[in-house]
């Protein structure tokens, strides 16, 4: 872990923040949290924000991609196994789900699920924790807001989310209303990644879950 980190510290990270309306998700959540339930799942909203990520890194494949440590080998994945930080009894582990980009939503559930309770007995594998290619950290669960995530070597990108806030916002017709908000923080390898590509993922992943039916276009 100490080399991992001291590797990950050498590479230029550039960040980018943002600001996410969960308001139509939390209501389609509401809907579809007591279908999961009945199959034995509890839904939380991880599994939409896996998603999105997933339909993001097939408009930009370079965020999925891993470099070797001289920069000079950028290696492109077909499979979006998608890391997710988690706070465990043994401190700061990062199981990922395997192949996002051919799971449901439900499905995406029912495996962070299975990490999540491997997770807090102690009991994660070598196969959970390896083969990573792009990572979320849900700093929101234990209160943050904003942090500068540090990228996972030989990944390019990482991101952030904080918690979920209930604040005002103007509407379409100027009046204030209650919006549910939430705070990402994103993080990506300057060599190979440049301001614009992580902002435009990072604004369509943005558009899939303030708009959760249009990812139905794209789903697979």
């Amino acid at each position: 872990m100490v080399k991992t980190m001291t590797t990950a510290l050498k590479i230029p990270h550039f960040g980018y923040c943002d600001e996410v309306d969960l308001t139509q998700l939390l209501l389609l959540r509401a809907e579809l949290k007591g279908v999961a339930e009945s199959r034995g799942v509890k839904l939380s909203y991880m599994p939409f924000f896996i998603k999105a990520a997933s339909l993001g890194l097939l408009h930009f494949p370079i965020l999925n991609a891993s470099v070797d440590k001289a920069c000079q080998n950028i290696t492109y994945k077909a499979a979006h196994n998608i890391g997710l930080a988690m706070d465990t009894t043994q401190g700061l582990l990062v199981p990922n789900v395997k192949n996002v980009q051919v799971l449901s939503v439900f499905e995406i559930a029912t495996e962070l699920n299975r990490l999540q309770n491997l997770g807090s007995t102690g009991q994660l594998s070598t196969q959970d924790l390896t083969g990573g290619t792009f990572t979320l950290s849900n700093i929101g669960s234990i209160g943050g807001t904003y942090a500068k995530p540090v990228i996972l070597p030989p990944e390019v990108a990482i991101g952030a989310l904080g918690k979920v806030q209930v604040l005002p916002r103007f509407g379409p017709r100027d009046e204030v209303v209650k919006a549910h908000i939430m705070k990402v923080s994103w993080s990506a390898d300057h060599r190979i990644i440049d301001g614009a590509t992580m902002c435009r993922f990072s604004n369509l992943w943005k558009s899939y879950l303030e708009n959760p039916a249009t990812m139905l276009l794209d789903l697979k």
